[in-house]
């Protein structure tokens, strides 16, 4: 792996990196905010999700590490989740699910680039990233689910 992909690889695991922190973090905040009867599935959803996506961001600053880089401290992390924020009516659960699927979009549409940006020069973040990609997808697809319900009624 030559020096100048591997910045470039670098940099696009640690955008990942805190999206995936920026998810636990909104994770946290809509699985204790939200209220009422019918948004236990969905607080219970989140709170299992919160593991996995945590798992995530280690996975992936191991991997920075690993290849020469630098994990970021929470002054270095953007911020971009807008539709994942809390929500002021804390019992709009819909709110909550369509700011998961952004979220989940965001990450597949970055780990989609850290395929494409290591492909050919490192196949071990690559297969990392497809491995995380499919993870991504899952959850995705429950809350297109939990929303296809939720819009019904």
């Amino acid at each position: 792996m030559t020096e100048e992909p591997n910045q470039e690889i670098i940099e696009n695991l640690k955008i990942a990196y805190a999206m995936e922190l920026e998810t636990v973090q909104n994770y946290i905040a809509a699985s204790v905010n939200l209220d009422g009867v019918r948004c236990e599935v969905i607080k219970r959803a989140l709170a299992a999700d919160i593991v996995e996506e945590l798992t995530h961001a280690q996975t992936l600053a191991n991997r920075i590490k690993t290849i020469g880089g630098t994990v970021p401290g929470s002054f270095d992390l953007k911020r971009s989740q807008e539709s994942l924020q809390p929500l002021a009516d804390t019992t709009d659960i819909v709110g909550v699910i369509k700011g998961v699927i952004d979220a989940e979009n965001g990450a597949i549409a970055q780990y989609n680039k850290i395929i494409q940006v290591s492909d050919g020069i490192d196949y071990v973040t690559q297969d990392m990233a497809i491995g995380l990609l499919s993870g991504e997808e899952d959850h995705r697809r429950e809350f297109l689910g939990f929303l296809k319900e939720y819009e019904k009624d």
